[in-house]
């Protein structure tokens, strides 16, 4: 049986068709009943074989379309947000990049809010470039700069303003496929404008949090989602480096040759950021090529800065600044820098791991 093909899975028990087995399914159809032996190739695979599609987002045709999006789109009650969904083209059109996340691009003009709203679902901003936007968070207004990772935990409060005379466009990423096809999302309006219009260097969450190693003792319970806003992109890019000096010396501090690596962690519990979304940052060194690696669960890319490429599925693609890519569950993947190369990835990793699902294949090592 090990060796059975995929091709023959699930074949074994294909009666012979007789007009008595016709009237059998003609019942079945009658009575919304789905015998195992007709489909158990589909649901039950040898392997996955996602829907889903790798697929790539050039940063340089999303912008233009977000751009043209703000002069014909108002911000405002309804929509709430000026944000493109990115479409696998492999999910029948239904705008979720992997069958459990949501990337989107959101544009926001020159002093224009966001509304407040919440809901159940969790989501994150990262900024591949542009200043001057606040997101504000249970009151608490959040900068959002240039490599910075912003958190918007589920049914928090959360509008956005831009103080400046420039737009502004970023990356949001959401759990919203998961929670829809589980039927867990709440949905709730809050201010038309936002409860907070300051404009801080840094949020309270921030002050209270981000110090190196030291906890509050008002903040001794832990949380599910991690209390920080804003991991700000000057203590990314410290720690990232310090790992490639570490490897400069022979210690050994990155993940492979060349290859310093982060998880955004919630300091309460040393866990992930928020229950069903893992974030990271990745930099290559050039001339740096990954092992290639299958994993189960869905990833998503954004090129912060630097040239490379990444090979999917065996086909190599060419990547900018600001291009976005999804590697599909147990879709084969390696990346590739021609410079230095700095990446932000995010996936549904704390879903697989905690329903012990996950499982991870890296070409050279034992499965």
């Amino acid at each position: 049986m090990a060796n059975e093909s995929t091709e023959n899975h699930g074949k074994a028990m294909q009666p012979e068709e007789t007009p008595q087995l016709q009237a059998l399914y003609r019942a079945f159809d009658e009575h919304n009943i789905k015998p195992l032996w007709t489909q158990i190739g589909n649901i039950m695979p040898r392997h996955p074989a996602p829907k889903a599609v790798p697929h790539i987002w050039k940063w340089s045709d999303l912008l233009p379309l977000a751009e043209k999006s703000g002069e014909l789109v108002p911000v405002g009650r309804g929509g709430e947000r000026r944000a493109l969904g990115l479409a696998n083209p492999g999910l029948d059109g239904n705008a979720y990049i992997s069958p459990t996340l949501w990337c989107a691009i959101q544009y926001l003009g020159p002093h224009e809010t966001a509304p407040e709203h919440r809901h159940s679902q969790n989501a994150f901003r990262f900024v591949v470039e542009g200043e001057g936007v606040w997101t504000v968070v249970n009151g608490d207004p959040v900068r959002m700069s240039k490599g910075d990772l912003l958190l918007t935990p589920g049914w928090n409060f959360h509008g956005h303003h831009n103080n400046t005379d420039k737009p502004m466009a970023w990356i949001d990423g959401l759990d919203i496929p998961f929670s829809y096809q589980n039927d867990v999302g709440f949905f709730e309006f809050g201010s038309d404008r936002v409860t907070d219009y300051a404009t801080p260097a840094f949020s309270r969450g921030e002050r209270l949090w981000c110090h190196p190693g030291l906890r509050p003792l008002s903040g001794l319970q832990d949380t599910v989602n991690s209390p920080i806003g804003a991991y700000r992109w000057e203590h990314t890019d410290r720690a990232l480096t310090e790992q490639l000096l570490l490897e400069d010396e022979g210690q050994p501090a990155t993940v492979e040759q060349g290859h310093a690596a982060i998880r955004f962690v919630n300091p309460t519990t040393g866990g992930d950021v928020m229950p069903t979304i893992r974030c990271e940052f990745h930099r290559l060194r050039a001339g740096t090529e990954t092992r290639k690696r299958r994993e189960v669960g869905a990833s998503v890319f954004q090129v912060f800065q630097g040239k490379g490429a990444v090979v999917l599925g065996g086909e190599t693609r060419q990547l900018d600044v600001g291009d976005i890519f999804v590697i599909p569950s147990w879709v084969p993947w390696s990346l590739q820098a021609e410079t230095r190369f700095d990446l932000f990835r995010f996936s549904d990793a704390p879903i697989m791991e905690r329903l012990h699902f996950h499982r991870t294949h890296i070409e050279g090592e034992e499965k």
